[in-house]
């Protein structure tokens, strides 16, 4: 990274923006570059004025703390050739008038004399002064950076702590650590590390699911991708063998072990199916299997009033995808967004040039994301999105089975604290047919409360009244249920063991 920005400067660039939340490791990167030129530097902001930024020894500031235009016109009357000069924030002051023709004069300036400004800010700068800028893309921290965040944390813990302070990380554990802290910063990184080791005084591979927690809360959402808790097991399934074994092969696909025997990262799935049959809840057993942020994108909120906005909301979200990085993106009922692709819409194309946009970064993206998308109804979509590349395979999620049923019925028992052992379970699945995961669950439900109004125990009479009760999605619509069907038994492979 010093070589590009090397280049840069020495290609005689007036101006080059650095657009980062990472002030210091920016700084670092302006040092290291300045030493290796050589080339003198000095840094501005506006609580402490102008002074050298290489060498690192305090010194008496140039320009006293105060607006930039007195800096400005320093460099305009007194500017060395050959120097580089870094601006902390300085785009709210570009709004006077005179700082922007001051710096539009020492642009002309810095060309001849062959110096260079660089703008370090966290908020984009101004489109009449970015335009003359040359932007450089700091980017994130790579493995190696925080891999070494990592061991001088713990160094630094150990030699100040009271308590012992132990280690006990494999060489994969180190990796999927250093893994889960991409996206954030180096200063973000260290504190995160810090809470894990503070806890229990240790740095084990039990500390991974509380620093993915902790990157998740950090980062927090924005826009319209939200992040969700991922607290589930593949244990809170039933059924679904197929797509359990499928992704069990491909736990490990984001590993160095992986990168050298030559694969490539998983993409992602898409998944069809009946609603209520636990698309949605897949998305969070993978989160939580793989120790992955999950990122749910919620089509509804990308449609926006202004022209352009809608665009951007989406290439926004991409982005904090590539920043959580690696992690599971979910998109929840994608047909909702882009089913209007495939055919003529009313909506002026918007449609097709936001699936072009999700299409173009599907296939282009080099980021650890696997995407995780789920629709009731993929009939609507545009073909390219079901074909090899976009995702590693398309599953249809059908009604459970008998003994999937009885599984599930167990697996909401023992939520509820109930011992499924003391209930019919094969008798409730029987009764049950037709009925979606989600339903069952409902049924459970209704038979508490029945139960609990009565002031009874939960009885198998409770279970099987409640489901008596029940009109099941397959039934109110058995027509939608059996076209959805019949569209995906040959174009999709099934996500559970089909009965004979």
């Amino acid at each position: 990274m010093p070589e590009k920005l090397r280049l840069l400067i020495r290609a005689g660039n007036p101006l080059i923006a650095i657009p980062t939340i990472d002030e210091a490791r920016a700084l670092e990167l302006v040092k290291e570059t300045a030493r290796g030129i050589p080339r003198p530097a000095f840094c501005w902001s506006m609580s402490a004025g102008l002074a050298a930024l290489v060498p690192d020894a305090p010194q008496e500031p140039l320009v006293k703390p105060g607006n930039a235009i007195k800096a400005l016109q320093h460099l305009r009357e007194k500017s060395q050739s050959r120097t580089i000069y870094v601006f902390k924030d300085l785009g709210p002051h570009c709004k006077d008038a005179l700082v922007h023709r001051t710096l539009r004069d020492l642009i002309a300036q810095f060309h001849d004399s062959k110096s260079t400004m660089i703008l370090i800010d966290a908020l984009p700068l101004p489109d009449e002064i970015e335009r003359f800028t040359v932007r450089f893309e700091l980017g994130w921290p790579g493995a190696d950076e925080l891999e070494e965040v990592v061991k001088k944390t713990y160094r630094k813990i150990r030699k100040e702590s009271y308590e012992e302070v132990t280690s006990r990380l494999t060489r994969r554990d180190i990796e999927q650590l250093v893994q889960s802290l991409r996206g954030l910063t180096c200063a973000q990184a260290e504190r995160v590390i810090a809470s894990a080791v503070l806890d229990d005084f240790a740095l084990t591979g039990d500390d991974i699911p509380q620093i993915v927690e902790a990157k998740r809360t950090l980062l927090g959402s924005q826009g319209c991708l939200e992040s969700i808790a991922a607290d589930f097991s593949s244990d809170d399934i039933g059924g679904l063998e197929n797509l359990k074994e499928w992704l069990r092969r491909r736990r490990k696909g984001f590993s160095r072990e992986a990168r050298e025997f030559g694969l490539e990262p998983p993409r992602g799935l898409l998944m069809l199916g009946i609603p209520g049959c636990g698309k949605s809840l897949c998305a969070k057993v993978v989160a939580a299997d793989w120790g992955m942020p999950l990122l749910r994108l919620d089509p509804g909120v990308l449609y926006q009033k202004f022209i352009g906005e809608t665009e951007s909301q989406l290439r926004q979200a991409l982005r904090q995808a590539e920043a959580m990085a690696p992690c599971v993106m979910w998109i929840d009922e994608i047909e909702k967004a882009f089913a209007s692709a495939s055919a003529a819409s009313a909506d002026g194309g918007l449609s097709k040039r936001m699936f072009g946009t999700l299409l173009s970064w599907m296939q282009d993206h080099r980021h650890p994301i696997f995407i995780i998308a789920t629709a009731n109804d993929i009939s609507a979509l545009p073909p390219e999105l079901m074909r090899k590349g976009r995702f590693d395979e398309v599953f249809f999620v059908d009604l459970p089975r008998a003994d999937v049923r009885a599984d599930v019925l167990g697996i909401h028992l023992r939520r509820h604290h109930r011992d499924p052992d003391g209930y019919d379970l094969r008798g409730l699945a029987s009764a049950a047919e037709g009925f979606s995961g989600s339903e069952l669950e409902q049924a459970v439900i209704s038979a508490m409360f029945n139960a609990f109004s009565e002031g009874e125990e939960l009885s198998d009479g409770h279970l099987y009244q409640a489901i008596r009760e029940t009109l099941p999605l397959s039934v109110l619509n058995a027509e939608k249920v059996a076209e959805l069907r019949h569209w995906a038994a040959n174009r999709c492979v099934p996500a559970d063991h089909v009965e004979d």
